[in-house]
């Protein structure tokens, strides 16, 4: 049996700023945009990894209000999980994403578990890593 991600969720409370920071900051391609009974299904993928799509979804969309609510309260105080992604050129990539105006957390540093990475916040307060390809 072979096992393969298709889908990961972000959780966002603004859809279109969260379009503009994946697309236009981190270079993702817009695969799906679709509104449905008062939300909306929103997928990126990756160019390199175009089988992989992530759903950048609103808190409340499939949930009781308290618990939309409680996500919110979540997610715009920076404590979900994020997402990390790899590249190739992470000193051209962090420029990249911090000339687009994203919230820098942390510049490119090597980590003591053998890694080069560095970290941004999206709109929504989720972290984001960008992690060096390749030995530190």
């Amino acid at each position: 049996m072979e096992l393969s991600l298709s889908h990961c969720y972000i959780t966002v409370h603004d859809p279109d700023e969260a379009i503009a920071f994946y697309r236009d900051a981190l270079g993702l391609e817009l695969r799906t945009d679709v509104s449905a009974e008062g939300f909306r299904w929103v997928t990126l993928s990756p160019m390199s990894q175009p089988d992989v799509e992530i759903v950048l979804v609103e808190p409340h969309a499939g949930h009781p209000a308290a618990d939309g609510d409680a996500l919110l309260r979540l997610v715009t105080k920076g404590s979900l999980n994020g997402v990390i992604f790899r590249t190739d050129e992470l000193d051209a990539t962090f420029e990249k994403i911090r000339a687009s105006g994203a919230e820098v957390l942390q510049e490119p540093t090597g980590q003591p578990w053998g890694v080069r990475d560095c970290a941004f916040r999206d709109p929504s307060g989720n972290m984001v890593r960008i992690t060096q390809s390749g030995a530190a």
